[in-house]
């Protein structure tokens, strides 16, 4: 029942076109015998195998003469959601898989130096070297400049203390993005960002965390971690602008997963409505069901039209869009959220079966309307951005 009408939209090129073309039959061949008992080795996997096909390139600009691995001159925003949205619809864990290489390499590619792109981002390309990007602190979530991991200046090098927590990939990447305080300045002006390879004594994984969707997720303790002042991305003290300007790339991208769950569930909801008899009818016979998936459809249009239209402006209009990627991520979180959980209710206790596509999906949804700038934030960014008459 799979709805490709989206695709004709005028915020898509031929080659996006043909990118979904291509990227949906692969799903349906590759992503059917993942095992998810292991997930650490379910993600592994993943990323392997969406390296070999060559999905990952798109994660990574290609760079000079393509030394960076990218399929693209610069990462696009209108084909990392569709793929994202794509690859949420088959299987949650594969869109993690993907989007993870793309953001934990993401501060690489806009401020690392031509040695670090070197080294990192043809592996992030290849599924080679698995990335993450380690930002939250236990008291600094959504408020980012308090945190308090330090990196002091020593020389030539740096030496990291303090933790990090609700890190994706912790405990199974090969290195980490991290965002510590320099001091240059107070507050979000004195943070500055390393890549910091997993095996650097005074790194360690000090808990893993499992929540409701598993994927691998750890708190990382820094202890005396020293390493090179060459691992320091950008300048000094530019950080925190360099996290929000990461944020910002893959902020529409998490509205399209959330798109990918949603379309995912209408199609359940589509396919028990039809074949669920009963009082002598189909369950979509009833006005109520009807009423549903009326309301389902709408709310995924548009999403969708807030999505794609975050992406198309910043990839041809080449304009800022926090403002638009926060109302992307706010309405498609939200709303797959809703839609999801109408369609759970078609099925009854049925849905609430572990493992059934329908019970796998409100799992996953949950943790979107949180990580990247949980819904409150976004709310927050959209106003103040309307207030500054942005």
């Amino acid at each position: 029942m799979r709805d490709a009408s989206w695709l004709d939209w005028p915020f898509f090129d031929a080659e996006h076109r043909a990118l979904a073309g291509a990227l949906e039959p692969w799903c349906v061949e590759s992503l059917r015998d993942i095992d998810h008992g292991d997930t650490d080795a379910a993600c592994r996997a993943l990323v392997r195998r969406l390296g070999e096909a060559g999905w990952l390139r798109y994660c990574v600009p290609a760079g000079p003469d393509g030394a960076w691995g990218g399929a693209l001159p610069a990462v696009d925003s209108r084909a990392l959601c569709i793929l994202r949205e794509t690859l949420a619809r088959h299987d949650g864990l594969a869109d993690f898989a993907f989007a993870m290489q793309g953001l934990g390499s993401g501060a690489i590619a806009l401020a690392g130096s031509d040695a670090q792109r070197a080294r990192y981002l043809p592996r992030v390309a290849q599924g080679q070297a698995i990335a993450a990007f380690a930002l939250s602190e236990a008291d600094a979530g959504s408020d980012v400049a308090a945190m308090a991991c330090e990196a002091r200046r020593d020389g030539d090098h740096y030496v990291l203390n303090g933790g990090k927590t609700w890190i994706s990939n912790g405990g199974i990447a090969d290195f980490y993005c991290v965002f510590a305080r320099t001091g240059e300045a107070p507050g979000a002006r004195g943070i500055s960002a390393f890549v910091v390879d997993a095996a650097t004594p005074g790194l360690r994984i000090a808990e893993r965390i499992e929540v409701i969707a598993p994927h691998p997720l750890a708190t990382l303790a820094f202890e005396d971690c020293r390493i090179p002042a060459s691992q320091r991305l950008g300048d000094a003290g530019q950080g925190f602008k360099l996290a929000m300007m990461t944020l910002d790339i893959f902020r529409a991208s998490v509205a399209a997963a959330a798109l990918g769950f949603a379309r995912r569930a209408l199609d359940e909801a589509l396919a028990r409505a039809t074949s669920r008899r009963m009082f002598g009818q189909t369950l979509a016979d009833l006005q109520l069901t009807q009423a549903a998936l009326g309301e389902m459809a709408t709310a995924i249009d548009a999403s969708a039209l807030l999505t794609y239209r975050a992406a198309w402006q910043r990839d041809v209009q080449g304009r800022p869009t926090t403002r638009e990627a926060a109302m992307a991520k706010m309405m498609a979180t939200e709303s797959a959220q809703s839609v999801i959980d109408r369609a759970l209710q078609m099925f009854g206790g049925a849905g609430v079966v572990r493992d059934m596509p329908v019970e796998r999906l409100y799992r996953e949804i949950r943790a979107l309307r949180i990580y990247e700038g949980a819904t409150e934030v976004q709310k927050l960014i959209i106003a103040r951005a309307l207030l500054k008459g942005n």
